[in-house]
């Protein structure tokens, strides 16, 4: 049966069509065949690194394929979201970052260059852990109460580190709950910021627990409280912050992993089965 041109064509773009959907298919049944990317916004040594590196063995183990770990601290997470950014959305550049840049950000700065809903896709949640109230190991200190105090007879005397804007939020919270007027200190990380406190260089700072866990068994720093509603099982000696004065107050600390929103989806799939297997 001779076909006419229009037909020719539709069964020609019929089979390209198919072709392609066949040759996607093979490309994500192939994925990962090359090393992968895990952009991290803080510096070695962070929870977020922690995680990123715990996660990225786990993904070798599962596939073979190398997993790097690029660290691009500073600007609020902006550098390494903008390499992200950068890169090509096909599933090799996974970014990993805290609830700092993820949801933070986009309630302190009015204007940012990301939309952290809309311009990435979520693969998987990979750790919750609750802030804990940290003080210098010789800080006259000694209980959230006393901290309580000396801040409200001093009104903007007393300071408070932070290494990321979520950090900064569980000081801004500290204040409001408890009344008190503190002013907050930037770093460059929660490390950082752990660092500050055990120089004696900031009154005090919120972290992350496993940031801090080594430094109070040593008693170089000092714990205050866990802002969680239960008591921690790596430090039971320390109270919550429920008991120690500050009612209601729970602050934690997340990370996850994200791809651009570009990224096809049986790549974006894959991805999320290996990060939750």
């Amino acid at each position: 049966m001779k076909l006419s041109i229009p037909q020719a064509l539709a069964r020609l773009l019929a089979a390209g069509v198919a072709a392609l959907a066949l040759s996607a298919g093979a490309l994500a049944q192939d994925f990962p065949s090359k090393p992968i990317k895990f952009v991290v916004p803080f510096p070695p040594g962070s929870a977020t690194d922690t995680s990123a590196r715990y996660f990225g063995k786990k993904i070798t183990d599962l596939t073979g394929q190398p997993v790097v770990v690029d660290n691009k601290p500073g600007a609020n997470s902006i550098i390494a979201i903008r390499a992200v950014q950068a890169a090509p959305a096909d599933g090799y550049t996974v970014f990993i970052g805290s609830n700092s840049p993820l949801a933070v950000n986009a309630a302190l700065f009015k204007q940012l260059p990301y939309d952290p809903v809309a311009d990435f896709t979520p693969l998987s949640l990979l750790t919750r852990v609750a802030g804990v109230l940290i003080v210098p190991a010789d800080s006259p200190y000694k209980t959230v109460a006393e901290l309580v105090a000396a801040a409200k007879a001093q009104p903007g005397k007393l300071n408070f580190g932070f290494g990321s804007a979520g950090y900064q939020l569980m000081g801004e919270l500290f204040n409001e709950i408890a009344g008190t007027q503190t002013a907050g200190i930037p770093f460059k990380s929660a490390t950082d910021s752990v660092t500050a406190v055990a120089s004696g260089t900031v009154s005090f700072s919120f972290v992350e627990i496993s940031s801090a866990l080594e430094l109070v068994r040593s008693g170089k720093i000092r714990a205050l409280a866990i802002a969680s509603p239960t008591r921690s099982p790596a430090l039971p000696q320390v109270p919550t912050a429920h008991e120690a004065g500050l009612t209601n107050m729970s602050a934690y600390a997340w990370v996850a992993a994200v791809v651009p929103a570009k990224t096809p989806k049986a790549e974006t799939e894959k991805l999320a089965d290996l990060f939750t297997r």
